[in-house]
């Protein structure tokens, strides 16, 4: 697909003034320039054009906002003083992969005041003698090239920060961690529910079993009470007997 369509379907039926953010990675340039993009991306903050097969950016366009550029793997060599021009307030630039040799070269970009990161990988001006001390004495603005500073530190990764602060790789975790705690909890719920039910059912069978002895109790009272009687009544029956004869 071309530049220019592509750029097209990004935009989605929304003005060019509303785009902040543009990625046409691995569209293609018909004359190795840029197409598509206008003085109207007057928002546009980080634009990538990796491997579209540029090979010079002298029609890129004026980007007063942007602040990150990508342009690896494609084929400059040169004009990189239009970007000093047209994105003044550049802080990231990848240029890795491209086809530039000569210190010369890089000079250009003097005048980004605000550049601090650069990236150069894969360019044959990283097998020069020095190369890192040279860029850094010619491009003092720069705190980090290639991805480590003049200490070798390696830089920071925006996007862990940009996780860390918004807390979306804890907030991960702990969402989980609560949901299982909440199934132990119903787990432990259904047990008890099955405990209180096994309770009820024994405490209704001891119950029954009270009462079949209270009843038996009762049976046996009775019986007490009926055997008390029935010896009266022969006692009684004894003396009228004893009467009798003595009559």
């Amino acid at each position: 697909m071309d530049m220019k369509k592509r750029i097209t379907l990004e935009l989605r039926n929304r003005s060019p003034a509303e785009i902040v953010e543009l990625v046409v990675d691995n569209s293609r340039s018909a004359d190795g320039e840029v197409e598509g993009l206008t003085d109207e991306f007057t928002e546009l903050e980080f634009l990538s054009m990796v491997n579209v097969g540029l090979s010079s950016l002298a029609k890129l366009p004026s980007l007063p906002k942007l602040r990150k550029l990508e342009l690896s793997d494609n084929n400059l060599s040169g004009s990189l003083e239009t970007l000093a021009e047209k994105c003044p307030n550049l802080n990231y630039l990848n240029l890795s992969g491209n086809k530039i040799k000569e210190l010369s070269t890089v000079e250009a970009l003097q005048n980004l005041k605000s550049l601090q990161s650069l990236d150069l990988f894969n360019c044959e001006i990283t097998s020069l003698e020095d190369y890192r001390e040279s860029v850094f004495e010619l491009l003092p603005q720069v705190t980090y090239l290639d991805g480590f500073d003049q200490e070798d530190n390696e830089a920071p990764d925006s996007e862990a920060e940009d996780e860390d602060e918004d807390g979306e790789e804890g907030a991960g975790p702990t969402g989980d961690f609560e949901e299982e705690d909440d199934e132990e909890e119903d787990e432990g719920g259904s047990e008890g529910g099955e405990v209180g039910l096994s309770f009820q059912v024994n405490q209704v069978n001891q119950e029954e079993y009270d009462e079949e002895d209270d009843y038996a109790e009762e049976e046996e009272e009775q019986a007490g009470v009926q055997g008390q009687k029935r010896k009266r009544d022969v006692d009684d029956e004894g003396e009228e007997d004893d009467d009798d004869e003595d009559d």
